[in-house]
C-alpha cells in the first residue's frame, strides 16, 4: 500500500476552486440525486462562504431543478423574501425585500452576497411559470412577537372572529411587558416555577385551530399560501414559548434542541408545502456548521447530549442528503464583541496546531473542495479527531480555545468539506448597526 505523507494524502483528494464556472462539478457529482444539500459557513460573516453557497446553490437550481432554499433566519423576514423572489412581493429591489431582517444580527443576511443571490434569483424565477419558481424559507425561532402578529394580521382578513381569539389568547405574554431580554427573562423564570403562568395552553390551542383553518382552504392557491405561512407562524409561537421557557430550568442542551428539532420540523412542512402534488421536492439549506454536521461525530453530540439538524435530516433520508461543512485558516470576519453590540471587521487568528484548519492549510492549496463520504487516504487521515473552529455572531479572540473550539471527527460529520485559507470579511448593507430587536440570544452564549 502507498504510504503518503498527510499533506500528500489530503492535495491528492483536493478538487481546486480557482473561481471559473466548473468549480463545482466534483461537489455536484458528489451530490449527485441527492434531494437535501445542506451548505454550512465556519461563521456567520465571511464573505466567501456565502459567496460559494450562493454559486452552489445557483447551479443546483438551474441545472438539477431544486425547489427552495431554507435559511437559519426568521420564518416571517425570509417569507417577506420568498414572496420577492417568486414575484408575488411590491418591492422592486433586494434590499427593500430583506428589510424585515431587523433583529440583531442584521448583517447575517442584509449583506452584499445576500442580495445578489436574492436579485439573480427572482430574475431567473420570473423566466419560470409561477408553480416552479424557486422559493425562500426560514428555519429559526427567534421571531415570537412578529409571528404572532402575523397570525393575527392573517386572520384580521381570512377569519376575523378568530382573529379576535388570536390576541386573548396571545395577550397572556403582555403579563411580561413584552419580549424584551427582561421580558424573556421573567417569563422563564416564573413559567418555570408555575406552570400556571406558562403560555404554553394558549399557543398551543392557537397552533391547533390554525391547522384545522389551514385544512379548509383548499381551492385557492392564495389561499393555500397564505394559510401555509399563517399556520408556520402559530408553530413557530408555540415551539418559541417551549424554546425560551426551557433556557432557566432545563440543561443548556435543551433550549438548542429545541431550536434544532424546530428547524428540521420546519424544513419537513415546507418539503410538504412544496410536494403538495405528489413530487419530491429538492431542498438547500444555508446555516452554520455546528448546525448542518451530524452532532453525533461532534463532543457536543457525545459529551453534552446536543443533537443537530443535520444529523436530523441525515437519519430521516439518509444517502438522500449531503453535509457540506466550510472551514478557513485565517483571515478577517465581520462579527460583534458582545450580544447586541456593534458589528466590526475582525482579524481572524491563524488556526491552531491541533486543528482540523491547520491540516487542510498544510497543503498548500488556497481554495478547494475535498470530498469524505467515500473511502480513500485523505478521508482516513482526518478521521482521528480534531478541534475545529466555530464563529457565531459573536468573536472574541482572546478567548479563542474556550469559547470557538470543539473537537469533532470531520469525516463523521460531513460529507465533504470546502475550506477557503485566507477569507475576507461580508459587507452588511447598513454601515451601522439598527437598533436591535430583542427576542433572544441565540443559543446561549455562542450565539450560533
Amino acid at each position: 500500500m502507498e504510504h503518503l505523507a498527510p499533506t500528500d494524502a489530503l492535495r491528492r483528494g483536493a478538487q481546486p476552486l480557482r473561481g471559473d464556472e466548473r468549480d463545482h462539478d466534483a461537489l455536484l457529482s458528489l451530490i449527485g440525486d441527492a434531494r437535501y444539500v445542506l451548505l454550512g459557513e465556519a461563521t456567520h460573516g465571511t464573505h466567501e462562504f456565502y459567496a460559494e453557497r450562493a454559486a452552489i446553490t445557483r447551479r443546483l437550481i438551474e441545472e438539477h431543478a431544486f425547489d427552495a432554499v431554507a435559511i437559519e433566519g426568521d420564518w416571517p423576514d425570509t417569507y417577506q423574501l420568498n414572496r420577492f423572489v417568486r414575484g408575488a412581493h411590491d418591492d422592486r429591489a433586494a434590499a427593500a425585500a430583506l428589510a424585515g431582517f431587523q433583529r440583531f444580527p442584521t448583517w447575517m443576511w442584509r449583506n452584499t452576497d445576500v442580495v445578489a443571490f436574492v436579485d439573480w434569483l427572482r430574475a431567473f424565477n420570473l423566466q419560470r411559470s409561477e408553480d416552479r419558481r424557486a422559493g425562500i424559507y426560514g428555519l429559526d425561532l427567534y421571531s415570537l412577537r412578529s409571528s404572532m402578529a402575523a397570525v393575527v394580521d392573517y386572520l384580521s382578513s381570512a377569519e376575523p372572529a378568530a382573529a379576535e381569539q388570536a390576541r386573548q389568547r396571545y395577550a397572556c405574554f403582555d403579563h411580561f411587558d413584552g419580549f424584551d431580554d427582561s421580558g424573556l427573562q421573567r417569563y422563564s423564570l416564573l413559567a418555570g416555577l408555575d406552570v400556571s403562568m406558562s403560555c404554553r395552553q394558549q399557543v398551543l390551542a392557537m397552533l391547533v385551530d390554525m391547522r384545522r383553518h389551514a385544512a379548509r382552504r383548499t381551492h385557492d392557491p392564495y389561499d393555500v399560501e397564505a394559510a401555509f405561512d399563517a399556520v408556520q407562524n402559530a408553530r413557530l409561537v408555540n415551539n418559541a414559548e417551549a424554546y425560551y421557557r426551557s433556557m432557566v430550568f432545563r440543561n443548556d442542551e435543551s433550549s438548542w434542541n429545541l431550536r434544532d428539532r424546530h428547524m428540521a420540523e420546519t424544513l419537513a412542512e415546507v418539503e410538504r408545502h412544496i410536494g403538495r402534488d405528489g413530487r419530491a421536492p429538492r431542498i438547500v439549506v444555508w446555516a452554520h456548521n455546528s448546525h448542518l454536521g451530524d452532532a453525533r461525530a461532534t463532543e457536543m453530540g457525545q459529551r453534552r447530549g446536543e443533537l443537530s439538524l443535520g444529523q436530523l435530516v441525515r437519519q430521516r433520508h439518509g444517502a438522500e442528503c449531503v453535509l457540506v461543512g466550510f472551514t478557513t485558516h485565517h483571515g478577517d470576519v465581520m462579527a460583534a464583541s458582545d450580544w447586541d453590540g456593534p458589528h466590526e471587521r475582525k482579524a481572524v487568528q491563524p488556526s491552531r496546531a491541533d486543528s482540523y484548519e491547520r491540516l487542510l492549510h498544510a497543503t498548500g492549496l488556497n481554495n478547494f473542495m475535498l470530498p469524505l463520504r467515500e473511502a480513500s487516504d485523505a478521508q482516513r487521515l482526518l478521521m482521528a479527531p480534531r478541534r475545529e473552529r466555530a464563529i457565531g455572531v459573536i468573536y472574541r479572540p482572546d478567548t479563542e480555545l474556550h469559547s470557538h473550539y470543539y473537537h469533532a471527527c470531520l469525516p463523521m460529520q460531513f460529507d465533504a468539506v470546502i475550506h477557503i485559507d485566507h477569507s475576507s470579511a461580508l459587507l452588511p448593507l447598513d454601515e451601522h448597526e439598527q437598533p436591535a430587536l430583542h427576542e433572544a440570544a441565540e443559543t446561549y452564549p455562542s450565539g450560533l
